[in-house]
């Protein structure tokens, strides 16, 4: 949001006086001058020239007869005039970046001809359009920050912004434009307990030991035990050994955190204790500007998969009804998982597995070289779809550009895929699987896929999306799988499909929880949220 008024300019034909009235309105008064109509082609003409580099302000001055919405005396004006500006007096409340008000109310005041009146008015239609569009979908774009977040942002139009703010209840219209999801609440009231604990000193001195576990005591489990009661995990106590409550508490801390919660200290659980609050609330806006992302309908029943969780979950009515763990992409530059939306068709039983041509060329292709009959569990076929003899083919003449052959793995238990794979059709190539690979799900940490979301449960997964419109849905899931056929089952209501990338989570009951940053991605929006001028803010206790 910036500020664009020209530089004061005194005329001896008309003087405006601009004085406070309430939290920031403005009231104006000015005298008769010469033609009312000279007058009014003048401020026509001066909005017209203020508004040339804001096409959506321009637009909508011109379709509106250049008639002001913010300068004129009238009580509309007065109202609207201080609605935009205790909003943005709170712009920081979302983690959004803050106007100098000072500065621009004693412009305000300082206005003495058309020319100046009607820069203000553009500034603030600019400024109003400025603030629907960052509070209600975000200030960054996506796409610009990291090329797996491929999310698409719909921004409200600054034309259809300044139509419907001038023609609603100022405040009301303001007030409707946030998140109205209770993600959104919650992790506002999580960061005004961070700006809080930042005022008053932060959680205290960091633990500093490799792993800490029960019975043992010292200096490290005494910062252990203070830093949870400053992070309110525990009751203020005492203790100066590593006792029952202590290890319940790093425990929950655990489970608020995706680690391993079996209560022992571990350079990992002692990482996470350390990280400060400054971070944690840097995670918070980061997560705002993420909610703002998706500040969309996101259906009655949808998928949400957030890849730091390693999750999928089916949502209905706003509650999650089904829970799987999810393996995701590696964390290497070509395998890392994007983050869109989409809408998922249909299933397939019984998969067979056309291997990417990418994975073919990298992976495949110099084995076999080596080795003609390498990976013999895959079948190469030509251009015409037949099967090919590997041992007509010498591998070794091909690169990775001039490689002919497709590479398929036939339906089975062995299969990449699984016994099942579910489709949201996507030019990203982007599904959830089955695997036969089911150890990873024990992990901690489950980045090892090339991309796509590998499930724990995927029958399950199944039969709860098969539940709409099967009265059973299980018979209906295995009756294709015992086929051994590829075999595809449309849904009859499509799913939409949400990936996204959640470093700090709001559930309901408990506290936030908070997971790595896998992708190092927050990291790149929070330096671009910084770069728009967002900052952390300790507030006052």
């Amino acid at each position: 949001m910036t500020n664009k008024l020209p530089k004061r300019v005194r005329s001896p034909f008309l003087t405006f006086a601009f004085a406070a009235v309430g939290a920031a309105a403005l009231s104006i008064s000015s005298p008769v001058p010469a033609t009312a109509q000279s007058t009014v082609s003048a401020f026509a003409q001066s909005v017209a020239e203020a508004a040339a580099r804001e096409g959506e302000v321009a637009a909508f001055y011109r379709a509106n007869g250049y008639q002001p919405i913010w300068t004129g005396n009238s009580a509309e004006d007065l109202s609207r005039r201080k609605a935009l500006l205790t909003a943005l007096s709170k712009a920081g409340d979302h983690g959004l970046p803050t106007v100098d008000l000072g500065d621009l109310k004693m412009r305000m005041a300082n206005v003495t001809s058309v020319r100046d009146l009607g820069a203000l008015e553009v500034e603030l239609s600019t400024l109003l359009v400025d603030y629907a569009q960052g509070v209600s979908s975000g200030i960054l774009t996506p796409s610009k920050i990291d090329s797996g977040i491929v999310r698409k942002i719909n921004r409200k139009d600054g034309t259809d912004v300044l139509s419907g703010f001038a023609s609603s209840s100022p405040a009301g219209y303001l007030k409707s434009l946030p998140p109205k999801n209770a993600e959104y609440g919650r992790l506002m009231r999580e960061k005004l307990r961070l700006e809080n604990a930042i005022q008053h000193g932060g959680w205290g001195k960091t633990v500093a030991a490799k792993k800490l576990k029960p019975g043992q005591s010292g200096d490290a489990v005494i910062a252990l035990r203070n830093r949870l009661v400053r992070m309110g995990y525990l009751s203020r106590s005492a203790s100066r050994s590593y006792d029952a409550s202590i290890q319940k508490a790093v425990q929950q801390f655990q489970a608020d955190h995706g680690l391993t919660d079996d209560g022992v200290a571990g350079a990992g659980t002692i990482a996470e204790i350390n990280v400060t609050p400054e971070k944690r609330l840097a995670s918070i806006l980061v997560a705002m500007e993420r909610e703002r992302w998706t500040n969309f309908e996101r259906g009655e029943r949808h998928v949400w998969v957030n890849l730091t969780d390693f999750t999928a979950k089916i949502v209905d009515r706003g509650s999650v009804t089904f829970r799987t763990r999810s393996v995701i992409g590696k964390n290497v530059s070509d395998r890392r998982s994007p983050e869109f939306s989409d809408v998922m068709e249909h299933m397939v039983i019984n998969p067979t597995w056309n291997v990417p041509r990418s994975i073919a060329t990298k992976e495949y292709l110099p084995m076999l070289k080596n080795n003609p009959n390498a990976v013999s569990h895959l079948k190469l076929i030509d251009s015409r779809g037949r099967v090919v003899n590997r041992g007509a083919v010498d591998f070794t003449k091909f690169t990775a550009r001039s490689f002919p052959f497709a590479i398929k793995q036939p339906p089975s238990s062995r299969n990449a895929l699984g016994l099942v794979k579910f489709m949201f059709p996507n030019k990203y190539n982007i599904y959830l699987h089955d695997t036969p690979s089911k150890n990873l799900f024990a992990r901690e940490v489950r980045a090892f896929s090339h991309g796509c979301i590998r499930l724990s449960d995927p029958f399950d997964f199944a039969y709860a999306l098969l539940a709409k419109q099967s009265s059973n849905p299980k018979a209906t899931f295995h009756n294709a799988l015992e086929t051994r056929r590829e075999t595809r089952i449309d849904l009859e209501k499509h799913v939409p499909v949400h990936i996204v990338y959640r470093t700090a989570v709001a559930p309901a009951k408990g506290r936030v929880n908070y997971r790595r940053d896998i992708y190092g991605r927050d990291a790149k929006v929070w330096a671009a949220l910084q770069n728009a001028g967002v900052a952390l803010h300790a507030v006052d206790g």
